[in-house]
């Protein structure tokens, strides 16, 4: 039986979408008229979108789905308030000094770090080289560090904020969202979970990395990036199945739906309409 998906790929209401986002608003430390919009709203949807309809075609539950699509519209929370010139100046220097830039790597080229504590090792390190381009170790600069490294700490603090306007939004927020949202950054998090749930972690990683991979902004802003391909993007997915991340049932239907063509205006608006004919036909063959 062939599936039938939602045309805007929401199985949530558009209202719905439009309060979470405005959680991504952050109102600036300093100056204290200033509102940091939210960095991450399209990213975000656009991934959202991707990730239930893949669920949809794994056949969970329609009740399922609209709770994970709530969770992945909200699974950048703990980067709310990011700081794109500072941020973008961190995690640059960063990756061209090959600075680990996510807990398990840093754990794995670190391993005496106490756990839960990357962020203050982080700035224990590097805050003299930082300080030689210019950046002090303030508690905003931290926080630019722990939106990366300490993104387990920063997310819980930012969605126990919310919880009590989820509720009144008819929005329960339950513990096997959170270890979706986590899984990337920690996989030790999934450790024990129902495979359903683990799974729903897996289709998060495969389609946030699609939508990073192809983001045209981000890849500018702070992947340090001048191109996006999607040979490149499929490469690492293919990467994390070998790592185990991944399973290959997620990663094979992620292919059939982009392949069916069910991705291509998501893709596309995170190219900034910028998808050649033979990117195109690669999709159709991916």
């Amino acid at each position: 039986m062939k599936l039938i998906f939602p045309d805007s790929l929401l199985w949530v209401s558009q209202s719905t979408v439009e309060s979470l986002l405005k959680y991504y608003d952050y109102p600036h430390p300093i100056k204290s008229a200033k509102i940091i919009l939210g960095y991450d709203k399209e990213h975000v949807t656009r991934t959202a979108k991707m990730c239930a309809a893949v669920a949809k075609s794994l056949n969970y539950s329609e009740k399922i789905i609209c709770e994970y699509q709530i969770t992945c519209l909200l699974h950048d929370l703990g980067r709310a308030g990011l700081d794109q010139a500072l941020f973008g100046k961190i995690w640059s220097w960063a990756k061209n000094n090959n600075v680990p830039t996510r807990p398990l790597e840093w754990r794995q080229k670190f391993p005496n770090t106490t756990y839960g504590k990357e962020t203050e090792a982080f700035w224990d390190m590097y805050s003299s080289e930082l300080y030689e381009i210019g950046i002090e170790n303030t508690e905003w600069a931290k926080e630019q560090v722990e939106m990366r490294l300490g993104y387990a700490r920063r997310f819980n603090r930012e969605i126990e904020k919310i919880k009590p306007e989820l509720k009144k939004r008819g929005i329960e927020w339950l513990d096997w969202m959170g270890k979706v949202i986590l899984y990337y950054y920690y996989p030790e998090k999934m450790d024990n979970a129902q495979n359903w749930v683990k799974k729903l972690g897996e289709i998060l990683i495969a389609c946030e990395q699609l939508e990073a991979y192809s983001n045209r902004i981000r890849g500018g802003d702070y992947y340090n990036r001048c191109d996006e391909s999607f040979l490149e993007a499929f490469n690492y997915l293919d990467s994390l199945v070998d790592e185990g991340r991944i399973s290959k049932s997620v990663l094979l239907a992620v292919r059939k739906l982009i392949a069916d063509g069910l991705f291509d205006d998501i893709l596309k608006d995170a190219r900034d309409g910028n998808i050649s004919k033979e990117e195109f036909n690669y999709l159709r063959k991916i």
